[in-house]
């Protein structure tokens, strides 16, 4: 069931009432079923498959721990492991894999037809997949104890805010949560509502209307140039965040209606001075499980300067299949371990050719902090550069082919340093935007970044919570009013993007 939908407007009070008014002993089962009964509702074809990923995972991971050998269980997990990322593959990458073979022979002058199926994705088959996994491996490695409850084990990976679209749980800091014998805790729902309506603010007002204006230009790529690309580029580089962290954030909330702590996703991604700093802001859920259950195993730093950079390599390029059965997120991936490879590439030579910069970061002093503090305009360009170059790959993540991907990034300057002004009323007429549109949408956008800013230091949600009562409630009924007015006015609800990966 979608946050944006009506019917979760209708859903999520009466499942609150439901879950705190059932006794305590068997509130676990009472979430249960909410979160069975809410992925029924958005994927109804697949809940089995859902069910017997479970079972599956269940099964595995009572036999990995009370195996006695090593070989049994190292067999149990490759297998399990196999199996459902073999569903994975099958639903989300079958037909893809079929047309690249067939595109593939054809250049060898086989002429062959793909034989494809109408597959209809499972809803969040990507997410509970890894967390799924996630557990497995780490009962095989003995970090936890397996769950001996099916279930339990169920509602771990079934919890109705997270399995669509995330964050993807750790089972040590999540699993407890949902049996530990809670109260109702108000000042946690409270911060909870205000996670939720901020994020729909980020969905509703700000994705949601840069959508109408990417949609547009992506949908026609060869019929635009120059400026129109670069604007269009800038607001999907919002769009995509804006609607990602969105859903986190009203995941985040909801989930706090029930007392439960969901993991961080994003932290202020787009004020990354380098790409592992963005990486370390940017879904951290899922750039933390390809860190730990990826590019550790491969190696990750531990055999050379080489295997190191390919070991980056490799993990973003699985990362950008993970996101879609295209070659454009493939790519997307790619660009983003080249950008780490040439930034780490850049950081050790640094670090050999000036010793003392390296030995002061490694020092945790006030006064080594305030060495190492880089000028403001050297903060502000290498914000710039990280900026430009995750926008660019953005563009492949968000063309529909390759081929228009690299129309758009090589059009960039058509007729923009010689010919701004007229670039720029190009572009307005070209996404159909009047001057007050524009305005609106930077001062959203402007109003997105100061939060941002802001929370780089601050718990803006619980800051608001200090503030007195009449400040709060005119906080709380200006956003509902815009979105409101904005939905009723105008605006049009778009599926979120990551439903479909």
């Amino acid at each position: 069931m979608l946050f944006n939908s009506l019917s979760f407007l209708f859903f999520l009070p009466i499942a609150f009432l439901i879950y705190w008014a059932s006794p305590v002993k068997v509130r676990w089962i009472v979430l249960l079923v909410i979160s069975y009964y809410s992925y029924l509702a958005t994927s109804p074809k697949y809940v089995l498959l859902l069910f017997l990923t479970t079972l599956v995972i269940y099964g595995s991971g009572v036999f990995v721990a009370s195996s006695r050998t090593k070989g049994q269980k190292k067999l149990v997990l490759v297998l399990t492991m196999l199996l459902v990322f073999g569903l994975l593959g099958f639903f989300k990458y079958y037909n893809f894999a079929i047309e690249s073979a067939v595109s593939f022979l054809n250049l060898l002058n086989f002429r062959l037809q793909p034989h494809t199926l109408k597959l209809l994705m499972p809803a969040g088959i990507s997410f509970y997949t890894f967390q799924s996994v996630s557990y497995l491996v780490d009962v095989y490695k003995g970090k936890i104890e397996p769950q001996r409850n099916f279930a339990k084990l169920a509602l771990y990976i079934s919890f109705f805010p997270q399995i669509i679209m995330g964050p993807i749980g750790r089972t040590e800091p999540l699993m407890h949560q949902f049996f530990d014998k809670k109260e109702f805790d108000s000042e946690k729902a409270v911060y909870g509502l205000r996670l939720m309506l901020w994020g729909y603010f980020k969905k509703l007002i700000i994705a949601d209307s840069l959508g109408l204006y990417v949609d547009r230009i992506f949908g026609a790529v060869p019929y635009y140039f120059g400026m129109t690309f670069i604007m269009a580029a800038f607001m999907y580089t919002f769009q995509i965040y804006c609607d990602f962290s969105g859903y986190t954030d009203i995941a985040i909330g909801v989930a706090k209606l029930f007392n439960i702590d969901l993991m961080d996703n994003f932290k202020s991604p787009y004020f990354a001075r380098s790409l592992r700093e963005f990486w370390s802001r940017w879904h951290i859920s899922l750039s933390t499980w390809f860190r730990d259950y990826v590019y550790i195993p491969l190696g990750g730093s531990r055999k050379g300067s080489f295997r190191k950079n390919l070991n980056q390599v490799i993990t973003m390029l699985v990362s950008g299949l993970w996101h879609g059965a295209n070659w454009t997120f493939v790519i997307w991936g790619g660009l983003h371990g080249i950008y780490q490879v040439i930034e780490g590439t850049f950081r050790d030579i640094i670090n050999k050719s000036h010793p003392e910069i390296a030995a002061i970061k490694k020092e945790k002093t006030a006064v080594s902090e305030k060495l190492t503090v880089k000028t403001a305009a050297s903060n502000v360009f290498h914000w710039l550069i990280t900026f430009i170059l995750v926008s660019v790959a953005w563009v492949f993540f968000r063309a529909d082919s390759i081929s228009d991907a690299l129309f758009v990034v090589t059009h960039f300057h058509n007729g923009v340093v010689f010919h701004f002004a007229n670039a720029w009323t190009k572009m307005m007429v070209d996404m159909s935007l009047t001057t007050f549109g524009m305005v609106k949408l930077f001062a959203a956008l402007a109003f997105l970044m100061v939060y941002d800013f802001i929370s780089l230091k601050h718990d803006i949600p619980r800051e608001i919570g200090k503030f007195k009562a009449p400040i709060r409630w005119v906080l709380y009924t200006g956003l509902t009013v815009v979105i409101i007015v904005s939905e009723l006015h105008g605006g049009t609800a778009q599926q979120f993007i990551y439903f479909s990966f």
